[in-house]
C-alpha cells in the first residue's frame, strides 16, 4: 500500500494562495509517492477534529495548510495520540512564525520541495494544563496586552494588509499599555512583579521577530521564557528595537531563562496567546513535551539544529 497524505487547509489563509494552487500540491504529493486527501476548514477548531481523525485513520502525514493558527490546531488535534503522523507545513498565513523557525520557504513550490524531499526533525511542543482544559502550542504562549495583537486584528484586515495589520493594531494599542501584577514558576526559581508581557517560546521567531533567541533548539526539552518587565514607553520601544537584532538579552527590562516547564500564578487578569490565538485567561501549568512531532524540515536547518545541541550541552556541561 502506499502511504497516505491528508492535506488540512485554511482556504482564506494567504489571499487564497493554498485553494488556488490545489491542484499542484495533490500532484507534487502524488508524485511523491502518497495517496493524497484534502480538507478544506469551514470553522474554527475544523482542523483540530480532522487532525485527530487523520490519527485515528492512521495516516502517514498530514500537511497543515494556513497560518500559525491553523497549525496550531492540527498539533491540536494530534499531540494527545500516542502514534501520529508526520507533520508537513505549508506556511502561507500572515506572520508565519513556525515557518519561520523551521526554515521552511515561504512559497508553496518551496514549502513543497521540504515536504517531499522527506527529510524529517523531532520538534518539542507546549502542553498547558489549566481552569479552561488542555491546550498545545507549537510557538509561543504568552500573555500581556501586546501579545493579544495578533488574535485583535480582523482576519479581513490581515488578509488585505498582511503584516503591516499587525503594525496598524500595535499602534493602537500603545496608550493602552499597562503593566500587570504576575508570578511565574520556572526551573530557576519564581519571578514575582509587574510585567508589561511574558512569552513562553519553543522557537527563535515570535511575532515576526526572528532573533528573539537566535540558538533556541527546537528539541532540547527547554522553553525560552522571556518577562519584559514594568517599563515605560521609551524603554519599551527601545526593547523592541534591541530585539529586531537579537541585542536585547542584557537588557535591564528584560529577564530571560531556559526552563522546562512554567507555572503561571496571580494571571489572571491577562489573557493568554496560544501560537497567535486566544488562549483564554494565563493560569495553569505549562510543560515542553520533548520530541513529540516529526516535521517535514530541510535538510540543511536538521543540521544546524544537531551543531546548536552540541554547543548547548558542551556549556551546560562546562558550567557543571
Amino acid at each position: 500500500m502506499r502511504p497516505r497524505a491528508r492535506v488540512i487547509y485554511n482556504p482564506t489563509s494567504g489571499k487564497e494562495m493554498v485553494k488556488r494552487n490545489l491542484p499542484y500540491i495533490l500532484d507534487r504529493l502524488e508524485a511523491a509517492g502518497y495517496e493524497t486527501s484534502v480538507y478544506s476548514t469551514k470553522a474554527v477548531g475544523d482542523a483540530t477534529h480532522e487532525a485527530a481523525r487523520a490519527c485515528e485513520a492512521e495516516f502517514d502525514l498530514v500537511v497543515a495548510a494556513g497560518g500559525d493558527g491553523t497549525l496550531n490546531e492540527v498539533i491540536s488535534g494530534m499531540a494527545a495520540y500516542k502514534v501520529r503522523p508526520k507533520l508537513g507545513v505549508l506556511p502561507v498565513g500572515t506572520t508565519n512564525d513556525f515557518g519561520r523557525a523551521m526554515r521552511i520557504p515561504l512559497t508553496i513550490e518551496g514549502a513543497m520541495d521540504v515536504i517531499c524531499t522527506g527529510y524529517t526533525m523531532p520538534v518539542d511542543i507546549g502542553k498547558i494544563e489549566g481552569t479552561t482544559g488542555v491546550h498545545y502550542f507549537i510557538n509561543i504562549a504568552g500573555g500581556g496586552i501586546m501579545t493579544e495583537l495578533s488574535y485583535e486584528v480582523p482576519s479581513k484586515l490581515k488578509t488585505a494588509l498582511g503584516q503591516l495589520a499587525y503594525y496598524v493594531k500595535g499602534m493602537e494599542k500603545l496608550p493602552q499599555i499597562r503593566p500587570t501584577y504576575v508570578e511565574l514558576e520556572h526551573e530557576k526559581g519564581i519571578f514575582k512583579g509587574e510585567v508589561m508581557l511574558f512569552l513562553t517560546s519553543n522557537t527563535n521567531s515570535v511575532g515576526g521577530f526572528e532573533k528573539l533567541s537566535p540558538n533556541a533548539s527546537l528539541n532540547d526539552g527547554r522553553f525560552d521564557l522571556f518577562i519584559l518587565k514594568k517599563c515605560n514607553l521609551v524603554e519599551l520601544i527601545r526593547v523592541m528595537r534591541l530585539a529586531l537584532k537579537g541585542d536585547h538579552f542584557s537588557d535591564p527590562c528584560v529577564e530571560h531563562v531556559t526552563t522546562s516547564f512554567v507555572r503561571m500564578k496571580n494571571t489572571s487578569e491577562m489573557s493568554l496567546n496560544i501560537d497567535g490565538e486566544f488562549g483564554g485567561t494565563c493560569e495553569g501549568e505549562m510543560t515542553n513535551l520533548q520530541s513529540h512531532f516529526d516535521v517535514m524540515t530541510p535538510k540543511f536547518r536538521i543540521d544546524e539544529m544537531e551543531l546548536i545541541n552540541t554547543q548547548l550541552q558542551e556549556t551546560e556541561t562546562n558550567l557543571a
